[in-house]
């Protein structure tokens, strides 16, 4: 089979052009993203309740560096039985607005699915028939599908890819480079958006604060006081008297 060669021009024209595309498309979700997040009002008192969740799990998992006083101290502040944070604070069970949780879903397919679709249709179209790059490994004829979207020819090689695979290649594939530009925590990545898509009716459910107080105040009243930090000195001790005695074997040796 004659090797198949293709068009310098293609590089500049529709390779590239289809990288750069995806890769913008990205950053507008994250911006857009942004600032549709930043138009949720949140109550003080849901903010006060998360971060005194947050201080007690904190307490349960870093508590053995802390003295014996100070844990019992933070303990206390949350688990009295008469002025402890859990069980002086009593919430109303938040009420589920099934009208502002389909607004949330709806917002989050546009900014999400709805330019892939839009961008992916208008790249199938304008770069029709296009083979972009090749993929450096031998593929089967089961791959075809995926990466030749858009050209019906049989006798190609399936390691080829088209213009339309290779844009979804990038919508997929761009995580690193998001996350190098943008930061770890970006809402320009689509798979984690497709992610967040898919449990977005379960994390859009209120949380009862009561089951909530109840389960940390629990978890917390069952942690015992461990000091991490009891023998450190002894270690420290050890360290500094193993490393002594290195010195001085190596200064004998020289």
């Amino acid at each position: 089979m004659t090797e198949l060669l293709i068009d310098p021009n293609i590089r500049v024209w529709v390779f590239l052009p289809i990288v750069l595309i995806a890769f913008f498309i990205g950053i507008l979700r994250h911006y857009v993203s942004i600032l549709i997040a930043s138009q949720k009002k949140a109550e003080i008192t849901q903010i006060q309740d998360s971060q005194a969740m947050i201080r007690a799990r904190l307490l349960r998992e870093n508590g053995k560096y802390l003295t014996a006083q100070s844990f019992a101290m933070r303990k206390n502040f949350f688990n009295n039985e008469e002025t402890g944070y859990f069980k002086t604070q009593k919430r109303a069970p938040v009420q589920q607005n099934s009208t502002a949780m389909i607004t949330d879903m709806l917002k989050g397919n546009f900014v999400n699915m709805l330019p892939m679709v839009i961008i992916g249709g208008w790249i199938n179209w304008m770069f029709s028939g296009f083979v972009t790059t090749k993929v450096p490994f031998p593929l089967t004829l089961r791959f075809k599908p995926m990466l030749q979207r858009g050209i019906e020819l049989a006798s190609l090689d399936a390691a080829w890819v088209s213009s339309a695979s290779w844009y979804f290649l990038n919508v997929f594939g761009l995580r690193s480079i998001y996350t190098l530009v943008l930061g770890e925590n970006n809402q320009a990545d689509q798979t984690q958006a497709q992610a967040d898509a898919m449990t977005g009716a379960a994390m859009t459910m209120p949380q009862d604060p009561k089951v909530a107080f109840k389960a940390e105040w629990e978890a917390l009243e069952i942690t015992e006081y461990q000091n991490a930090l009891k023998t450190v000195d002894s270690e420290l001790l050890q360290l500094t008297s193993s490393s002594d005695v290195v010195t001085q074997e190596n200064s004998i040796r020289h």
